[in-house]
């Protein structure tokens, strides 16, 4: 299994609105890294779901339910997207001060690539990532 983060603006995406519609295809993404970040997952594989510009917090946890396929909202063959569906909202959330204060998570993505939109994530990071939201 492998482990990711991906992150939407709340007041574009929200993990509210997510868990009310109870599956996405993660569209929108043009930035080469993390599309190829979008095709390395796999049914199963499980993701962080992190608010982005306000909050800045990891806030719950998805699943990958299909694999990457042709992003419908473009016809440029290039983009790519892949279906999630939410599995738990954490308990607390675990903001991104929090991860960079934290010793065990400095050569997470999110600290060192801040900007990109799809990271992959050690196993090691995603628990205790978890772990912080379930505190």
């Amino acid at each position: 299994m492998n482990y990711f983060l991906v992150k939407s603006e709340p007041f574009k995406y929200s993990w509210e609105q997510f868990n009310k519609d109870g599956q996405t295809f993660w569209d929108g993404v043009r930035n080469y890294q993390a599309r190829n970040n979008l095709k390395a997952m796999k049914e199963g594989d499980l993701v962080l779901f992190y608010h982005s510009n306000e909050g800045k917090e990891v806030v719950g946890i998805a699943k990958v339910v299909k694999e990457y396929y042709q992003d419908p909202t473009t016809e440029d063959p290039k983009w790519v997207v892949v279906d999630l569906a939410p599995v738990e909202t954490f308990k607390k959330s675990v903001t991104l001060e929090q991860i960079k204060a934290d010793e065990f998570l400095q050569d997470v993505a999110l600290v060192r690539q801040g900007r990109l939109s799809v990271m992959p994530l050690k196993a090691e990071e995603f628990d205790r990532i978890v772990a912080l939201g379930s505190e």
